[in-house]
């Protein structure tokens, strides 16, 4: 894999990233939230995008990965201009996104961004609003008043929080419930066994985008991650449609 570089924002903020240049679009993987580009996923497409002579695009949010900052500081709006400020800096050219839980949330506010530049996007157990459908009345109102919200962590042994500042961007930034201003060809893909994002959120998300060129991939014994041999072998097919 190439070597880690770090992109710096207007505040000083490193945004860590790794990128290989290459024929077509480049794909451009948003990871997931508390995630980041050492993921199965992220750098399975990486290797892809390297063994067969195309561009990609790897990074860390602030506050994730090795990126510099605060997880706490972190919101969508602010994730979204560090991915924004890295596709500027660093790719000529069309772009795919491919965003994964979380990252699919990040993807639908990136994409509004890019305008001509964007080529396609690849949603992968995409999460947009789980602030709403994920959390309870009571949990909304507490980070509404400022608290955190702690909940179980089924991949670690600390608990996931949920910042009062997270929560406050997330409230400008729903998507479901509108039309989402997207045109471009859309992909997909959820496990049915899904246990943290149900997969009628992407059925929903397929019905808000106003593409007309949308398909909608599920997987029935397929869990959130998607990471097994089998889940990356049709990530691989629906990225080698882009080109």
């Amino acid at each position: 894999m190439t070597d880690l570089r770090f992109h710096a924002m207007p505040d000083g903020r490193q945004i860590a990233f790794r990128h290989v240049a290459g024929d077509g679009p480049t794909l451009v993987f948003l990871p997931g939230y508390m995630s980041d580009m050492a993921g199965g996923k992220a750098t399975a497409m990486f290797a892809e995008a390297e063994a067969n002579g195309r561009s990609c695009l790897l990074l860390d949010y602030s506050g994730c990965g090795q990126s510099s900052g605060d997880f706490a500081d972190g919101t969508l709006s602010r994730w979204r201009d560090e991915v924004l400020a890295v596709i500027a800096a660093r790719v000529e050219g069309d772009v795919v996104l491919a965003g994964s839980s979380m990252g699919g949330w990040l993807m639908l506010l990136v994409a509004e961004r890019l305008g001509p530049q964007l080529a396609g996007m690849i949603g992968i157990a995409a999460a947009p609003d789980f602030t709403h459908w994920s959390y309870s009345a009571d949990q909304r109102q507490m980070l509404a008043d400022g608290s955190i919200l702690y909940q179980d962590n089924p991949y670690g042994p600390e608990p996931t929080p949920t910042h009062p500042g997270f929560y406050a961007d997330a409230e400008g930034h729903l998507q479901l419930d509108g039309r989402i201003a997207i045109n471009c060809p859309v992909r997909l893909i959820h496990g049915q066994r899904d246990d943290d994002v149900p997969w009628e959120i992407s059925v929903k998300l397929a019905a808000a985008l106003r593409s007309d060129n949308i398909q909608v991939t599920l997987v029935k014994d397929g869990d959130h991650r998607l990471s097994r041999d089998q889940d990356i072998a049709l990530l691989k097919a629906t990225l080698s449609s882009f080109y």
